[in-house]
């Protein structure tokens, strides 16, 4: 690698950044308040996409054990993590989460495939995680050394991949759970392990603060220091600068009130760029760390039951028990997975996808299979999800959905009485979730009352069609609702029904 390659940014440099961020913020629409960030609107793009893949990948799909949180696990004494650990890969002081960088050398990663798998599975945006809480970036950096550029696998994966997914014509985003490293690994300094002090800006474990067990809010982990915060700000400026992503994820830790300058600092920065780029932009954030309207509502493992009036999005994954490749996942069904994005559409949101390739770069067969199987039914049915709005009901029948973060441990139990609909193109769909084998469905609220006043279409129906049904689809509306048949229809998966108006 060349020179130029390696050199990091001295002091004077860091600050000479600083204040090229001061500037841009200066001069551009946005300034680093909430006030002025609520002026923010959400991208035509992310209205329109609906569905997108989210990507975790990085040195902790090498011992893939359990889930994405191994490096702050392996140093908590007693833990699965640290005994597996010491059975595998020795004590910690010989053998630290560190040594795990020359291992992961992603010898089968090929951007171009993937971008293949993304595409054809009816994505229409990438999201993959720039730098984890673990602090090893999977980009080229001057901030830190410890980027996939320069150790590692000795390639720059986010830049790959931003190159091979608008090649296909998909948005390109970023992750950044970078605002959690100050306290992951801060564990490891209660025992004899590769962490210990002193550890400075720059350090790959640096600061590792020591978590405080007896405190049980999140929040009240240590207190980020003002060198921390300005490293985490030009960090993600970096990010900015160097990748042009439209969307920008963050992970939870950033609602850390000692974050109430730099935050806002960064999403004027970055909005402010975006306006300079040419292309609009926009921030993923959870709960309440940001002013509610500067960004895009983001729901971490779970939905909303009910419709909301501003687009949201909902990040959650293929398995259950973690967000990364690990030997033991837990896989939902593709049937699970459709009816989850129907359901998110009518009310919406937009479905963040996560996959966890394996650490040598390849993504795992079940993994294909279900972005498979999702892509084929979007090919078909697509026109009721990519552009759609919500419809003046969101859904009906009588499963009951669960509300809010963490709500996806289980699978619903849909019934044939079970739709949820979206509107488009000038019509609206009747997503049935679980399709009778009798194919034949009655859609109780597009009823039709004799005096036509309370009728949902007025008697303006003009034709009613199954997607993907080959033959002639029979219909009536009457007081009880519009019954649909499509005689012979079999799906394993959720069947649209494509109402007309005149």
């Amino acid at each position: 690698m060349g020179k130029e390659e390696r050199s990091i940014l001295t002091e004077a440099e860091r600050g000479e950044y600083r204040k090229e961020i001061e500037r841009v913020i200066a001069r551009g629409p946005f300034s680093a308040d909430w006030e002025s960030l609520s002026q923010y609107e959400v991208p035509a793009w992310f209205r329109q996409a609906k569905f997108g893949i989210f990507l975790h990948w990085g040195l902790y799909s090498i011992p893939a054990f359990r889930d994405e949180w191994y490096s702050r696990n392996m140093y908590i004494q007693g833990s699965p993590e640290y005994e597996h650990h010491i059975r595998t890969y020795g004590a910690h002081k010989d053998f630290g989460y560190k040594d795990f960088i020359p291992m992961f050398t992603a010898e089968k990663f090929d951007a171009e495939e993937w971008a293949d798998i993304f595409r054809q599975a009816g994505a229409k945006y990438v999201v993959p995680v720039a730098e984890h809480h673990d602090g090893f970036q999977m980009y080229r950096s001057r901030i830190s050394r410890y980027n996939a550029a320069q150790m590692g696998p000795g390639k720059d994966i986010i830049g790959s991949l931003k190159e091979a997914v608008e090649k296909r014509s998909m948005i390109f985003g970023t992750s950044s759970h970078r605002a959690e490293h100050q306290w992951f690994m801060g564990n490891g300094k209660a025992f004899e392990s590769d962490i210990k002090e002193p550890l400075k800006c720059g350090d790959f474990y640096w600061p590792s603060d020591r978590e405080q067990p007896e405190l049980t809010d999140k929040l009240s982990k240590p207190y980020p220091t003002e060198e921390y915060l300005e490293d985490w700000l030009l960090r993600t400026c970096e990010l900015v600068d160097s990748y042009h992503p439209r969307l920008l994820y963050f992970d939870w830790w950033v609602q850390h009130d000692a974050y109430s300058k730099a935050l806002p600092m960064l999403m004027a920065y970055y909005y402010n760029r975006g306006a300079e780029y040419g292309f609009p932009v926009g921030v993923c954030y959870k709960q309440d760390a940001c002013a509610f309207g500067s960004g895009i509502v983001d729901v971490e493992r779970g939905k909303f039951a009910q419709a909301k009036p501003y687009y949201w999005q909902t990040d959650t994954a293929v398995a259950r028990n973690s967000w990364c490749y690990t030997e033991n996942l837990d896989y939902k069904g593709s049937y699970e997975l459709i009816c989850y994005l129907c359901d998110v559409v009518s009310k919406n949101g937009s479905l963040l996808l996560n996959i966890g390739p394996k650490a040598d770069g390849s993504i795992a067969q079940k993994d294909r299979e279900i972005l498979g199987d999702i892509g084929r039914w979007l090919a078909v049915n697509g026109e009721a999800v990519y552009g759609s709005r919500c419809f003046r009901f969101a859904q009906e029948g009588p499963t009951e959905e669960t509300d809010g973060s963490f709500s996806d441990g289980s699978a619903a139990a849909y019934t044939s009485a079970d739709f949820r609909f979206t509107a488009a193109h000038g019509n609206v769909y009747a997503i049935c979730l679980k399709f009778p084998e009798d194919g034949k469905v009655t859609v109780r609220s597009l009823y039709r009352e004799k005096n036509m006043n309370k009728a949902a279409f007025h008697g303006l129906i003009r034709k009613v069609s199954v997607l993907g049904y080959e033959g002639e689809t029979l219909w009536s509306q009457a007081e009880d609702g519009l019954h649909v048949s499509a005689p012979g229809m079999k799906s394993d998966f959720p069947v649209v029904i494509k109402i007309e108006v005149k």
